[in-house]
């Protein structure tokens, strides 16, 4: 018996979960002539929505992922790369027309993957320009759909290069952009702050977290039937208060929820909670790598925070501008969440917290 629930990599198919408000959304954009700007924590299913719509959308789409991109040499590389395998070479000779750096493009024989290199030290702006230029001129009626993922990573890779792109894809009438980040804070600069390139460049979406009554509704039909109704709804009720709808750890929880539940049968009296503590042991080694590398100040925080405290800017013994610093760097790392409150984005690590406090 297959497991129903999915982690760690995108969903789709049978394991998405709802949102079919933010899906209907986003394919209202993608069928106008304007880009979609997701912003949400990590781990909130950006990519496995994009995902589930494009297959609705069924429409030519390169994405590329920007934390793998070392310089805007290598991002036309990667561009090439991927019209390349939208396209057979006979015809994609005729959207090459009036480049300027024409790459020296080869097939892997073993995977079948176009190589692509330019000669050395080519103009950057250039290269960026014949690129995206290539990519407009493809897109044809049906517009092509390019996602770029983690963006924010474009203000770490080159000085100006947030500019330069802005120039380029602003010219664009035959792209959809879909432009995705983590960082929500940079995510914010870069599309909401006046003196940005890309200020108001799309329609922002902000991924929350799936509702309780759907998502209450998705496991409880996905539990092993064996398990009678109203125990099935209260071990629903049980994994969502202790994600907090979080829709990664949700579906990690249920992953493992439903295993246990396939050793214990008709006992599911402390279902979650053994699941709960399985996945926290399974961890220790990271959660114990990961607190051994934090300073005092983090440390008081994360303690505080685990208690209940979720303003935690009051200590008589460190002044509040420390402890503010430690929050920015804890949002900043993913560790905590800034919500109107500061919250674990980890339930798991919480638990492993308040488990250390107890010791």
């Amino acid at each position: 018996m297959e497991n129903p629930f999915k982690f760690g990599s995108i969903v789709e198919g049978p394991y998405f979960t709802d949102r079919s408000e933010e899906r209907a959304y986003l394919r209202q954009v993608l069928d106008s002539p304007n880009h979609a700007i997701l912003i949400s924590p990590r781990r909130y299913g950006k990519s496995s929505l994009v995902a589930e719509t494009l297959r609705e959308v069924k429409r030519d789409v390169i994405s590329v992922n920007l934390q793998a991109i070392t310089s805007s040499t290598k991002l036309a590389e990667v561009l090439y790369r991927k019209f390349f395998s939208l396209h057979p070479f006979e015809k994609a000779r005729s959207y090459l027309t009036g480049i300027r750096i024409v790459p020296s493009v080869s097939f892997n024989p073993v995977s079948g993957v176009p190589e692509v290199s330019f000669i050395p030290n080519s103009d950057r702006q250039v290269l960026l320009e014949d690129a995206f230029s290539v990519l407009e001129k493809s897109g044809g009626k049906k517009r092509l759909i390019v996602v770029f993922d983690e963006f924010p990573e474009i203000l770490q890779l080159e000085k100006g290069l947030d500019k330069i792109l802005r120039s380029i894809m602003q010219e664009h009438k035959n792209i959809n952009y879909v432009l995705m980040g983590s960082q929500e804070e940079m995510m914010k600069k870069i599309f909401l702050r006046k003196r940005s390139p890309f200020y108001h460049f799309g329609v922002p979406i902000h991924l929350d977290r799936i509702p309780a009554p759907d998502f209450k509704d998705y496991i409880e039909q996905r539990l092993p039937s064996a398990v009678p109704e109203k125990a099935r709804l209260r071990i629903a009720d049980e994994i969502l208060s202790f994600t907090d709808c979080h829709p990664y750890y949700t579906q990690q929880l249920a992953f493992q929820v439903w295993f246990e539940l396939l050793q214990t049968g008709p006992h599911t009296d402390n279902v979650v909670e053994t699941a709960v503590n399985h996945i926290v042991q399974s961890h220790d080694f990271d959660y114990s790598r990961l607190w051994e590398s934090m300073n005092k100040t983090n440390r008081m925080v994360l303690l505080k925070l685990a208690d209940g405290d979720t303003q935690p800017m009051e200590n008589p013994e460190i002044p509040a501008s420390t402890i503010f610093s430690a929050l920015k760097r804890l949002v900043s790392s993913g560790i905590l969440i800034k919500n109107g409150k500061y919250l674990y984005d980890d339930p798991f690590f919480k638990k492993w917290v308040l488990q250390l406090r107890a010791l």
